[in-house]
């Protein structure tokens, strides 16, 4: 339902706090949780700053979300976004659409796989993979069930997750920062600088999510003061909490014990600060956390993969609702591919996966800001930077994928093989028809 079609008197339910616990919880989602050990594993005592450079690269992305959105109310999607820009190029915008599911799937195992990683080893069994396979794949299964019967958080509900998720990390940081030794800190860039940006751009998967605010405009209080500061303020929030934590991991342990517990480095490095509290709590911190952001992930993206089936951009089948009005069939299918990629990828292919995608994606909406900059009333030279700031980024870890991980990096490149021929076809067999709902 869109803001204009909304019943009349109907209060708005998404305010200010609203909005950041929707962008804290979607990046916060298994970022910080499973992202530390690898971040770590690339660029050693600098890691505090890889972090910092996907928060810049979160800031320009943001800024062209912001101003697509503010401009284009009804259309809260990067697809959507697309489909402006170039009216007469469907292949593009539909290409955009396939490559935002492909990456929501990516999400979905990295916070499956996060799960069943802190699940695990909460529960003594951290060096059984089989255990950790076996939580993911449930996870994913309860949610395929939550999902399918229509249940969905209130925002309420979702604000007090995400603040409790904050509460106990912060706990844990200032904790932290009474024992962090500080020597454990230098040298600073003891595997060069250049592995800062490489580092910043495999972990830019742990900014994904604030885009979320900007599917949520319809339902928003004041949203032109609201959205910008809810996004701006969103990635801030998050960028200071990974920033901290990364410091206070680091300056508790040595290198080596944070690469050896790797997906579950932040639960170890609360060891020597809070003992085994410390653990429990970050344990239950990243189960609450993958937790939501699965729910909210297969809820949003699996009614996008139905759109798109409407709109004859995808299976046809995939547009089948329930008697709840549910996308079934889209949402088993989401659900299939990631419990499928969980299993089959390990981390690395996960996150460089995931990374690449949300990064390609971010491309393509800044690029469809700077087509529509006089419409979005954007400024050039922001838009230009980051798109530059991106595309820079892309490229840093194709080469640490093709130095250090060659056949990570063939597999990704294979998936994006086989999820872009069918959806070139799909692309050029449109027939023109103009997504709904829209009304400027």
């Amino acid at each position: 339902m869109t803001a204009e079609h909304a019943p009349a008197g109907r209060r708005k339910a998404l305010g200010l706090l609203e909005l950041i616990a929707l962008g804290v919880g979607g990046m916060i989602g298994g970022g910080i949780f499973s992202m530390l050990g690898l971040a770590v594993s690339i660029t050693g005592h600098a890691a505090p700053f890889a972090f910092l450079i996907g928060s810049f690269v979160a800031f320009f992305a943001g800024y062209s979300y912001i101003r697509l959105a503010l401009t284009f109310r009804n259309d809260g999607a990067s697809y959507i976004y697309l489909r402006r820009a170039f009216p007469q190029r469907p292949e593009i915008s539909c290409m955009t659409g396939w490559t935002v599911t492909i990456g929501y799937v990516g999400t979905l195992a990295l916070y499956a796989f996060t799960f069943g990683a802190y699940g695990a080893d909460l529960i003594g069994k951290s060096g059984d993979p089989a255990i950790r396979m076996a939580m993911s794949i449930g996870v994913l299964l309860f949610f395929l069930f939550v999902n399918l019967r229509g249940a969905r958080t209130t925002g309420h509900t979702e604000d007090l997750v995400v603040y409790a998720k904050i509460l106990i990390l912060a706990v844990f940081a200032v904790a932290g920062l009474q024992t962090v030794k500080h020597d454990n800190l230098f040298p600073l860039f003891d595997k060069g600088v250049d592995s800062v940006f490489m580092a910043g751009a495999l972990i830019f998967v742990a900014f994904e999510g604030f885009q979320l605010i900007t599917n949520s405009i319809s339902e928003t209080r004041d949203p032109d003061r609201n959205i910008p500061r809810g996004i701006y303020g969103a990635i801030a929030i998050t960028s200071s909490i990974y920033i901290l934590l990364a410091v206070v991991a680091i300056g508790n342990l040595p290198i080596d014990r944070l690469v050896k517990a790797e997906e579950y480095a932040l639960a170890e490095a609360a060891r020597p600060v809070l003992g085994e509290a410390g653990v429990i709590l970050v344990g239950i911190a990243a189960l609450l956390a993958t937790s939501s952001a699965i729910n909210a992930t297969v809820f949003g993206s699996a009614r996008m993969m139905a759109e798109m089936a409407v709109e004859k951009r995808m299976p046809a089948y995939l547009a089948a609702r329930n008697a709840d009005n549910v996308p079934w069939l889209a949402t088993m299918t989401l659900i299939g591919l990631g419990g499928a990629f969980t299993v089959l990828g390990g981390l690395e292919v996960i996150a460089s996966f995931s990374s690449m995608t949300f990064l390609l994606v971010s491309i393509g909406v800044s690029v469809a800001n700077w087509k529509l900059r006089e419409q979005t009333n954007s400024k050039a030279w922001v838009i230009a930077a980051g798109i530059a700031l991106m595309a820079t980024t892309v490229l840093l870890l194709v080469i640490h994928l093709a130095n250090e991980k060659p056949m990570t990096l063939l597999a990704v490149l294979g998936i994006y093989v086989a999820a872009g021929i069918p959806a070139w076809l799909y692309g050029r067999g449109s027939d023109g028809i103009e997504p709904h709902s829209r009304t400027d």
